[in-house]
């Protein structure tokens, strides 16, 4: 287990520093200056040279590259000069919103799926087989930035059972973790939780639909898999009850394959979603990255595209190591 850990754990690093070569390269090719972007139309070219030595693009493009990285890993993540300040406080401040709307949207995906799925499955329903079948469809084509246009409508401006385009709820006093519906919990402020729950709702919901039609493709094909499967033809001859087969043997087993999807969809809602937090007017880094390429801001573009390949890239590592204990027949290299 322990070489299969490394050999991932490599693979990771490897991958990362890939993904870190082509973000470098790709905002390098955009045909427009920072130095020109950050001192105005107006600028002479003695300004622009100056300003193109203190950000060092005038060195070469392998040093640009290394001195990019070593500042990345430092967490010198560069400086917006749109907002004043480093890109890495920018986001700092930001990361808790998008991690806490990626942590609903998730669970929301996820045991939605798993209810939906598990149900129409124990039931043999043809009727909640072809349901459960049309609703994934229409889950993953539907975009989530229309899908939240449509709840805001809905929920917002006629039933006004929900809050509208307002950003997070209250904000909780103390400020633990920055996750506004824990820290409530562990302060006891069960008014202010709800009111937060009530902001997380919609925009959970709009990035929680196309993850669950995914969920519900794969898990259903993986319940018919194992239903088909000797052991339990097996375990039903035996006289074994319908319920226990399906729930304790099934069920697990269909389950094993999900993990890894589970993963990937983990890390990209945590590595943002900009239109639905910029419909909602969220205060992640989803809304600050959008507002950076609107603005042309360089160092704020390049750290999120770094950063999601990070976040990316470290969860896949987690869930290949999780499933190399969950199925021990993943271990190639044992």
């Amino acid at each position: 287990m322990a070489r299969y850990v490394a050999e991932k754990v490599v693979s990771a690093i490897v991958t990362i520093f890939a993904a870190s070569l082509l973000a470098f390269l790709i905002l390098r090719a955009v045909p427009s200056n920072p130095a020109r972007l950050i001192a105005g139309p107006f600028a002479t070219d003695d300004v622009i040279k100056s300003i193109e030595r203190q950000l060092d693009l005038d060195k070469p493009l392998p040093i640009q590259y290394l001195d990019y990285v070593a500042n990345f890993l430092r967490g010198d993540w560069g400086f917006s000069y749109s907002a004043g300040e480093p890109v890495f406080r920018q986001i700092a401040e930001r990361l808790p919103a998008s991690v806490e709307l990626a942590i609903f949207a998730f669970a929301l995906a996820f045991v939605g799926a798993l209810a939906v799925t598990v149900l129409a499955s124990y039931s043999r329903s043809q009727l909640a087989d072809g349901a459960i079948r049309l609703a994934s469809f229409l889950c993953v084509g539907l975009p989530p930035f229309w899908i939240s246009l449509i709840l805001l409508v809905v929920f917002f401006e006629q039933l006004n059972w929900l809050p509208g385009p307002v950003g997070r709820g209250p904000e909780p006093s103390p400020i633990h973790t920055g996750l506004f519906t824990l820290d409530a919990t562990l302060n006891g402020q069960w008014a202010t939780l709800l009111a937060d729950i009530q902001s997380l709702t919609l925009p959970s919901v709009a990035l929680a639909l196309a993850p669950m039609g995914y969920l519900i493709r794969l898990l259903r094909v993986n319940l018919l898999d194992v239903e088909n499967e000797p052991f339990v033809t097996v375990l039903r001859a035996k006289g074994v009850r319908p319920l226990k087969v399906h729930f304790a043997h099934i069920l697990p087993n269909a389950f094993i394959p999900t993990l890894t999807a589970g993963g990937l969809i983990l890390a990209q809602l945590l590595g943002g979603s900009v239109l639905v937090e910029s419909v909602f007017a969220w205060p992640g880094v989803g809304s600050l990255v959008m507002d950076g390429v609107l603005r042309q801001d360089y160092a704020v573009v390049q750290a999120f595209i770094m950063l999601s390949a990070a976040i990316y890239i470290c969860v896949n590592l987690g869930v290949d190591v999780l499933y190399g204990y969950v199925d021990p027949r993943t271990r190639r290299s044992e």
